[in-house]
């Protein structure tokens, strides 16, 4: 019987889990990876209940849920330091079955790759779809180019040139995806959402905190603690779009964060100013008319680019990935009407999921001294009369279940419904 053979362009999070959940359905799965190793670029994730009963699936929510912090309590703030909403790890699990648990990507990507095997993913290797391949045809990806090196994840060199056939192609390059692009010339790309944003992990401070997010005038700034002692710290605000500081990030933080409350400017005195990642924040602003075409399969931010507001990018992308899996049908002949089963599912719950945290984004980005005071008074008499603020605007977000799916390691024990 024929293996079907899958193809992941792209080594983040959404890659990696569809990796991984197409190999326990007993696809043969090739990851390549345009960067030179798996060390991710990144700092913290956070992980809703949603996406760990996503890894449940390819058998990883029981360890990410082990990396729940020890601190309950949390919300948000002013840069003053008042409250004006209070929510704990308690509250969502009784709302939502689970805490959100943030840990390091690093952790993460390297829980994902553990679950494939040697030599699945090949860094170092750039990645095209040349033909997106139809009913009748596989796809065809080529790879690599000269004088670029794969990393030891491979031990093999990129190559130039080299052609590969793939029942399946994922693509998971992410927010300007080339494949998003080839497959769908001429759709507008992701819109700039209006602020960067800046992230760094660091030591914890001399003295204790409370996890939260505070919101100024036309910034935020928030700080969570990692499963290993360590500090997540995250900020943004509303500048034009490619602007870089004139000195350093460290430096820009100071000028704008470094009178906030505590932590934040223990935070700033620990960093190192190379430490400090600064990405534009891009959001899609027009829905594709499908997540895939011929035997491609879009996932995660090359589908979907979202603002980090509800914290749901990389939760998402592990949703698309495991639903994908779910679809995935061993016979490749059946793989153009799976995907089709896989757009039907994802396209319009992900672009919910999008236009709600673009108007958090809006919402948190406000300037004006008049409609910042507003939103505070709001937000604190909407924490005292209704159920607990922040968690509210994850409802029908955090409770999602994946579908039930059989698998060749086993059966998955979860809700028959994918929404």
């Amino acid at each position: 019987m024929h293996q079907p053979r899958a193809f992941v362009i792209g080594a983040g999070v959404g890659g990696l889990t569809a990796a991984a959940a197409l190999h326990r359905r007993g696809w043969a799965v090739t990851v390549a990876e345009r960067a030179a190793t798996l060390e991710p670029v990144g700092a913290g994730i956070a992980l809703a209940p949603n996406a760990q009963r996503a890894l449940d699936v390819i058998g990883l929510g029981d360890a990410v849920r082990s990396m729940a912090g020890r601190q309950d309590e949390g919300g948000l703030r002013t840069p003053s330091g008042r409250w004006l909403s209070r929510t704990s790890q308690t509250a969502a699990a009784e709302r939502f079955g689970g805490p959100v648990v943030v840990l390091h990507r690093a952790d993460l990507i390297g829980l994902l790759a553990a679950r494939l095997p040697g030599g699945t993913v090949r860094t170092g290797t750039p990645a095209a779809v040349t033909d997106p391949g139809t009913a009748e045809r596989p796809a065809t990806v080529r790879t690599g180019h000269g004088g670029e090196r794969g990393g030891e994840e491979s031990g093999e060199e990129g190559r130039e040139g080299e052609e590969h056939t793939a029942d399946l192609v994922v693509a998971a390059d992410g927010i300007h995806s080339a494949t998003r692009r080839a497959l769908f010339p001429g759709h507008p790309a992701p819109r700039y959402a209006g602020f960067t944003a800046w992230r760094f992990v660091v030591p914890p401070p001399g003295r204790p905190f409370t996890p939260h997010e505070t919101w100024g005038r036309g910034s935020v700034w928030g700080t969570v603690p990692l499963p290993d002692g360590r500090v997540y710290a995250y900020a943004t605000a509303v500048l034009p779009a490619g602007g870089r500081a004139p000195d350093d990030e460290r430096a820009e933080l100071l000028r704008r964060f470094g009178y906030w409350h505590h932590p934040v400017p223990d935070l700033l005195a620990a960093v190192e100013p190379a430490a400090i990642l600064r990405n534009d924040v891009y959001g899609t602003a027009v829905a594709l008319p499908a997540y895939h075409r011929g035997r491609v399969a879009l996932l995660g931010d090359a589908a979907h680019a979202m603002t980090p507001n509800l914290g749901q990018g990389g939760c998402q992308a592990v949703e698309d990935a495991v639903v994908l899996a779910h679809h995935a049908a061993p016979d490749p002949g059946e793989t153009v009407r799976a995907l089709a089963a896989y757009t039907r599912d994802r396209l319009p719950r992900t672009m919910d999921v999008v236009r709600r945290s673009a108007r958090v984004a809006r919402l948190s980005t406000l300037s004006s001294p008049p409609a910042c005071a507003l939103r505070a008074a709001a937000v604190a008499v909407a924490d005292r009369i209704g159920p607990r603020l922040v968690l509210r605007g994850l409802d029908g977000i955090a409770d999602w279940r994946p579908p039930r799916t059989p698998y060749a390691a086993g059966t998955l024990e979860s809700d028959t419904t994918g929404h």
